[in-house]
């Protein structure tokens, strides 16, 4: 660690350094994220462009007084190596390490948790109120990306500020990109900002300083100068450059953005051995059904290269459609293009979808719009942690009337899942894992039967009844240990319809029934399983296994896994237990 680095640990040490001595600082805190970053995985980009923000901040302000939120959270890095976690950096994003978002629980520092993005304003408008009405004198800062900034609901905070007189400060941090390029008209305006005196922050209210370059410690301290001396409510637009500092993660910054592995000094990403993971199978298949029916359309929030539709965006670009951080905009937008001949495939993390709840009920089900859900990072995500895990979606999916709800276990699966849905005249959610898939051999398109379950194994005493990814996994367990003569193993690609008429079969044969799935068990596919075996007046035993009732913090999958059971050591021992 170098000199200066190696004595701050807390803002208090910033403060005694000299204004010259920081740009030295931004330098080995820039070394110390790479050596780190390098070796331990993490979001580097965004972390290199707020180094000289971050330290200005805590060297201005009274932090954690002084009230500092980070928006969206991949931005903290420098703030939680300069807030009393630079000596346990390494262990970002591991198994009982440091998250790689702001966490209250974490640090007194981290004082809102920020792994979804546009929330900052939000929760900063309500502590400034309650600061207000407690006669609590102290700043309140929020720094927001600006992709985080054009969502609806910072628009939505924005207008509620310009209508107070609160002291509150905003720093647009505006680097042009999220982890893809910045979509939307308010992107064009930023561009402009610098030369207007009217713009739309100044017409919702706010008192506007900029444009400042985000890099340059004498332009950030007198604009924090020219913020102090006005009071209300004051948005700061800040120019960075995502990656800077390290030139391979400026000239790629979407590549960069989280690179995994890579060796620092050449900029060489390390990448494991290539095995085909949900999101490669997703690709291809929405490549070839874009191809042959020129009706469908894919609609992402924010995520055409994590979703990986990246090469689909090359071949069609006007069927590919980014809308920004707009989960809620995204679901309605769909619903409107399925009421005009056109098939839209909504390409979501399962995480997202959940700021869109109403959407999904109101514009989508309620109307019995055939709108398509692709619900990306389904089950554990790993070292995202419990912002990130999709482990709800079958529970407030299931239970929405119209909707069908399914999961597939393997490539042919999924591939016939995704070409059957454009057939459909109703909503068609398919959810599916961050994870790697069994292939499908001399595969062949076809539409499958809504509704119907598989019989992998038919067993004569024990029945486990599982529906995705899980279901692969039970297949190989049972396989391994020469069970298939004990165990009857169901797959059910559809949660919703469920196969009640093999349900009404198993439950004749068999007395002891598992259930599994990759999502918490309060009202999830096991649930439906025991919702209906209820009605049917089911004397026989029924346990179900899925995620607990709890939030889950961040590790690899298979520590989680593990951590609640589902590992598959563990789910062996269950079923020889109940043999």
């Amino acid at each position: 660690m170098n000199n200066l680095l190696s004595k701050i640990s807390h803002p208090k040490q910033l403060k005694a350094l000299e204004q010259s001595q920081l740009l030295i600082l931004s330098k080995e805190i820039r070394e110390f994220i790479l050596d780190t970053l390098s070796v331990k995985p993490g979001h580097l980009g965004a972390g290199l462009g707020v180094v000289e923000l971050t330290i200005a901040l805590h060297y201005y302000y009274n932090t954690p007084n002084d009230l500092l939120i980070w928006d969206v959270g991949h931005q903290s890095y420098p703030h939680k190596i300069l807030t009393e976690r630079k000596n346990i950096f390494n262990s970002l994003r591991q198994k009982n390490g440091i998250s790689g978002f702001p966490l209250r629980t974490e640090s007194e520092f981290d004082i809102f948790g920020t792994g979804h993005s546009s929330t900052s304003i939000s929760a900063l408008v309500g502590m400034a109120t309650a600061d207000k009405l407690n006669q609590v004198k102290r700043k309140h800062i929020a720094v927001i990306g600006d992709a985080s900034i054009t969502s609806g609901m910072s628009l939505e905070a924005l207008n509620h500020l310009g209508s107070t007189d609160l002291d509150v400060l905003i720093i647009l941090n505006d680097n042009n990109i999220g982890i893809d390029d910045s979509v939307g008209g308010l992107k064009k305006h930023f561009q402009s900002l610098k030369n207007q005196s009217n713009n739309i922050f100044t017409n919702f209210g706010l008192n506007f300083i900029g444009t400042v370059d985000g890099h340059n410690y004498d332009e950030l301290f007198s604009a924090f100068d020219k913020a102090e001396k006005i009071n209300g409510p004051k948005l700061l637009h800040v120019k960075t450059i995502k990656g800077k500092g390290y030139i391979q993660a400026e000239l790629n910054q979407v590549k960069w953005h989280a690179p995994g592995l890579f060796v620092k000094e050449t900029g060489e990403i390390i990448n494991k051995i290539s095995t085909k993971t949900y999101q490669d199978v997703f690709g291809e298949t929405m490549f070839n059904l874009l191809e042959t029916n020129k009706k469908i359309v894919a609609i992402t929030p924010a995520m055409i290269s994590g979703s990986n539709l990246s090469t689909c965006k090359k071949s069609f670009p006007d069927r590919i459609i980014d809308v920004g951080i707009a989960e809620q905009h995204a679901v309605t937008f769909a619903a409107g293009l399925s009421t005009q001949n056109t098939i839209p495939y909504c390409v979501i993390y399962s995480t997202f979808l959940q700021r869109a709840y109403d959407q999904i009920i109101h514009d989508v089900a309620l109307q019995n719009l055939p709108v398509i859900f692709c619900i990306d990072r389904a089950g554990f995500v790993g070292s995202d942690g419990a912002t990130h895990h999709g482990i709800f979606d079958i529970s407030f999916l299931r239970d929405i009337p119209n909707m069908i709800v399914s999961s597939p276990r393997n490539e042919k699966d999924f591939k016939n899942l995704l070409y059957t849905a454009q057939f459909t005249k109703q909503p068609f959610a398919i959810r599916y894992p961050k994870n790697t898939i069994s292939p499908a051999k001399d595969f062949v398109y076809e539409e499958i039967e809504i509704g119907k379950s598989e019989i992998i194994f038919e067993g004569n005493k024990l029945a486990i009844l599982s529906t995705g990814l899980i279901s692969s996994r039970l297949e190989e367990i049972i396989n391994q240990n020469n069970l298939q003569s004990k165990i009857a193993l169901i797959n059910f690609p559809f949660i919703k319809p469920l196969d009640e008429s093999r349900l009404k079969a198993i439950s004749l044969k068999y007395n002891t029934i598992l259930t599994f799935e990759d999502g918490i068990k309060h009202g999830g596919f096991g649930s439906s399983i025991l919702e209906f075996l209820s009605e049917i007046k089911y004397l026989g035993n029924i346990t179900i296994n899925g995620y607990p009732d709890e939030f889950v913090e961040h590790g690899t999958i298979s520590e989680l896994e593990e951590l609640i059971g589902l590992d598959n050591k563990s789910i062996l021992e269950m079923i020889l237990n109940y043999l």
